[in-house]
């Protein structure tokens, strides 16, 4: 017998924020790999493509971390 959680997390609204953390997360890690990647002597253009960001975010994540 299903509960009213189960119930829920099948509505789009449940599928749609559980994604959208999931999609949060994955950036936040990538947002954290760049100063290593960095470090490891890639360019900015190299980790962007690693990450699949554009050069432009790795700019930024890598100015606010050395900030």
């Amino acid at each position: 017998m299903l509960g009213i959680d189960d119930e829920f997390k099948k509505t789009r609204m449940y599928q749609s924020i559980k994604e959208d953390g999931l999609e949060e997360g994955r950036q936040e890690a990538k947002l954290e790999a760049i100063p290593r990647l960095l470090a490891l002597g890639l360019t900015v253009e190299q980790v962007a493509v690693a990450l699949d960001l554009t050069v432009a975010q790795v700019q930024q994540a890598a100015q606010n971390q050395s900030s």
